[in-house]
């Protein structure tokens, strides 16, 4: 899409000429990246959440919870699957193409289908993972829930290598006021 967008702006600049279907180009590969990433997101756990009140929960709450979130956006992804294929096949029906590179429009809009699909998919998979037993919550199929901050991780490291520090100073300065 990079290529593609540069290409028709040195086009148009230098040459006087620009790319006749950058416009359509990019519309395609905008809604497959979109709804291709929203499918690869999930699966790696990286998707936006509002934690503040799961945050709090112990374990066991929060895996409940974390079935009942992951089920229920499986249902609403699944949902929007339906009204979207509905939705391509009225457009592959009327037989409309796109204006410069005349291709068939229900094409464009089939990765919406596919990307919400995989992406029910996935909080299905999420949802069952979160129902076998452990004691690990899953907010993704392989991914288990961890906070993890840079800055807070490196904060917690170096206040347990003071702590372990100064434990290790202070039995050595035991060692050597109780023996002559």
């Amino acid at each position: 899409m990079a290529v593609n967008t540069i290409a028709n702006v040195f086009g148009r600049y230098l040459f006087s000429q620009s790319i006749y279907f950058t416009e359509e180009l990019n519309e395609f590969l905008i809604i497959t990246i979109t709804f291709m990433g929203l499918g690869y997101v999930t699966r790696k756990g990286r998707h936006i959440r509002m934690s503040a009140f799961y945050d709090i929960l112990p374990l066991y709450p929060k895996k409940i919870l974390m079935i009942i979130i992951a089920s229920s956006t499986a249902a609403v992804m699944f949902l929007l699957t339906w009204y979207a294929a509905e939705y391509v096949m009225k457009i592959a029906h009327r037989g409309r193409v796109t204006p410069a590179l005349q291709l068939p429009l229900y094409l464009t809009y089939l990765w919406v289908v596919i990307g919400f699909m995989l992406t029910g998919i996935q909080y299905l998979l999420t949802a069952i993972k979160n129902i076998s037993p452990g004691d690990d919550v899953y907010i993704s199929f392989t991914t288990v829930d961890r906070y993890e901050d840079p800055e807070i991780s490196e904060v917690i490291h170096l206040y347990e290598q003071d702590h372990s520090l100064n434990s290790d100073d202070s039995i050595h300065r035991e060692k050597t006021e109780t023996t002559p």
